[in-house]
């Protein structure tokens, strides 16, 4: 039963490569990346530069790995308020199509003069003038960052999602580490899968820690490590179980789903045991990696389409 769930679906992954690939640009091409907090940014750059496209990157200060300095070809430090300039580079290396990678923490934009200190450009007041001063328009992840991606397209630059030039980043369905969960997980899966769904229907968060059917924590803008930590703090008794998805609406060209090496480290910190993510939409970031790293931690990591095929497989185990 463990085996069916390893099996690679090596033509599904064809076809999604050979999708991405049909609406990519040109080899040579410059391609710009808007790269924050992480390793995805780092893995994203190497990506593209083995497809050999020149990459202009805009790194925001205090987020972006400095290694990308090393990497892209073009680099540039801006501040996570300076939009204008980041518009005014990208066109500089003449990007008309760029894609963004890493995690922003919300939290940021909440402490006491954030803005006075991220010392925001004409351009980014403008855009963002309703959603702070004016409070006309809500302040969603999805509504800031489409207002970000419209404000690039008016200067000539369409931001495309980052699995299009790594399409192999996006997990496929399986269990990556650990065994077929129980009949009791199952059910504390599919039970926390709903309630994700909805969560990230609301465009509230995309994680949620559950045991025994019951909710023991919610991601809202601290992101899935804080979760999963605070999950810890309240169910000190452990083996409880994460499940992350993709909104109902997900835009893949920002805040997919992605796990890496320290969401296995704060799921073992805090004393979970199953770690369930939405297979295809995704992303693991050094996947070899995370699977030797869960394996070793005692920590079953498993990728679905659907929950209930999981469960019922489960049952009949």
């Amino acid at each position: 039963m463990d085996s069916g769930f390893r099996e690679l679906e090596s033509s599904e992954n064809t076809s999604r490569v050979r999708s991405a690939e049909s609406t990519l640009p040109s080899r040579g091409s410059v391609i710009g990346l808007a790269a924050a907090w992480g390793q995805y940014p780092v893995t994203i750059a190497r990506a593209l530069k083995r497809q050999g496209y020149r990459v202009c990157c805009v790194a925001l200060k205090d987020l972006a790995d400095p290694i990308l300095k090393e990497i892209c070809d073009d680099h540039r430090e801006v501040g996570l308020a300076r939009m204008g300039a980041a518009i005014r580079f990208f066109r500089r290396c003449g990007v008309t199509h760029a894609t963004m990678a890493g995690k922003i923490h919300k939290k940021v934009i909440f402490e006491r003069f954030s803005w006075i200190r991220h010392t925001p450009d004409w351009r980014f007041i403008r855009t963002f003038f309703p959603h702070w001063a004016l409070r006309t328009k809500d302040r969603r992840d999805d509504t800031l960052v489409a207002a970000i991606v419209a404000e690039f397209a008016k200067d000539g630059i369409v931001f495309a999602p980052a699995t299009q030039f790594a399409p192999e980043l996006l997990v496929s369905e399986g269990v990556l580490a650990g065994r077929c969960p129980s009949a009791a997980i199952g059910r504390d899966i599919a039970f926390g899968w709903q309630i994700a769904k909805q969560l990230g229907g609301l465009d509230v968060g995309q994680s949620v820690a559950v045991k025994g059917q019951a909710v023991i924590a919610v991601e809202a803008i601290e992101g899935t490590d804080e979760c999963i930590r605070r999950a810890g703090e309240l169910c000190p008794s452990g083996g409880f179980t994460v499940v992350k998805v993709a909104k109902p609406q997900q835009d893949m060209r920002w805040d997919v789903p992605t796990i890496g090496i320290g969401t296995i480290e704060s799921l073992a910190a805090a004393g979970g045991k199953t770690l369930a993510i939405e297979a295809g939409m995704t992303i693991v970031v050094e996947e070899d990696a995370v699977r030797r790293l869960a394996q070793r931690l005692g920590i079953t990591v498993v990728a679905l389409r659907q929950p209930p095929a999981l469960c019922e497989t489960a049952e009949a185990a």
